[in-house]
């Protein structure tokens, strides 16, 4: 199945590189169908076995090497983990991605609004802004605005109502930046006292309360900050999709995540060049890196990963099974 995966250097943030891979072939015989009801829970396990060995032992795979891992540990910046208690979001707003069409999970609707362990795929994101957040911190967020197809509005808005005006929709753009900036607008519409925006895929429903906190805390400190974790695949450059041109090293690539926290003024600015240049942006916080500003690093989780693909769905059921028990 394809993949597609945004890296970013520490050395060079403006270079992005989009892997793929060649579609699996599926053997449909009696054996394979037999056995089917047990890949889920097989390919669950060993992507957990895997992400969680790699971050907890960085010695199997977390990093390219021990240098590069050494490089992380020594950042007391990048380990500084922020106190939820402490945490103040009342000038933070966040902007909730929910307006994909999911063409690669081949079915029947859009994937944030598939049932994953008892509720749909944007509620994971709904209830940590809206629910968890104003819970465990000193300020909750000052407002979430869902980007969402006008089509299935209505679907949403007995929850929309449900929070007196914290919930806001906005209309999604033809393509990921139109819907970030139509969001932005809106947050800048509905609560102009927000000095910080956090973009955030709602097809990232296994996010924590400290890697929001975290990342929110860093763009404080930077004025743009965005999750990621270090690269652990082996990463070949092609041009053509045939043969390998060379292979970039691994200590210097990060995937990142959402949320990407960045100040409203600034993408505000970086939007205006990005329109009057006519320049191409992969992310959020490439916008940032276009108007040749820093971004803050913040090492996230090798679990907040994206639902892209059927598969993704068994394993993330997984992943909140095991929180669910620990």
């Amino acid at each position: 199945r394809p993949i597609r995966r945004t890296l970013h250097s520490t050395t060079n943030n403006n270079n992005s590189t989009k892997i793929h891979s060649p579609p699996h072939s599926h053997s449909h015989s009696p054996k394979m169908r037999n056995c089917s009801s047990i890949f889920p829970a097989l390919i669950s396990c060993l992507w957990i076995s895997a992400s969680c060995s790699a971050f907890v032992t960085p010695s199997l795979s977390s990093v390219s090497s021990s240098r590069a891992f050494g490089q992380i540990k020594s950042s007391s910046k990048l380990h500084a983990a922020a106190t939820p208690a402490d945490t103040d979001m009342s000038d933070v707003g966040f902007v909730l991605l929910a307006g994909g069409t999911g063409s690669r999970m081949k079915a029947n609707m859009p994937k944030q609004f598939l049932t994953l362990r008892g509720q749909t795929v944007l509620q994971h994101s709904i209830d940590l802004f809206l629910e968890t957040l104003p819970e465990v911190l000193k300020a909750g967020p000052a407002q979430v605005v869902l980007v969402m197809d006008p089509k299935y509005q209505p679907e949403y808005q007995s929850i929309v109502d449900q929070y007196e005006g914290k919930l806001v929709f906005a209309n999604p753009g033809e393509e990921r930046q139109g819907s970030v900036e139509n969001g932005l607008q809106k947050l800048v519409d509905v609560a102009p006292q927000c000095k910080y925006v956090a973009v955030h895929d709602s097809a990232r429903p296994l996010v924590t309360v400290q890697e929001v906190c975290d990342v929110v805390a860093d763009s404080k400190e930077y004025g743009a900050a965005v999750l990621g974790v270090p690269c652990k695949a082996t990463i070949k450059e092609s041009d053509d999709g045939v043969l390998v041109q060379r292979t970039i090293p691994r200590a210097r690539l990060w995937e990142v995540h959402t949320p990407q926290v960045i100040l409203i003024d600034t993408l505000l600015r970086g939007f205006k060049k990005v329109a009057e240049e006519n320049l191409e942006v992969t992310d959020d916080v490439s916008i940032v890196e276009q108007l040749g500003e820093s971004v803050k690093l913040t090492l996230g989780e090798y679990t907040n990963l994206k639902i892209t693909t059927p598969e993704d769905m068994d394993v993330a059921s997984a992943i909140l099974e095991d929180r669910a028990k620990n």
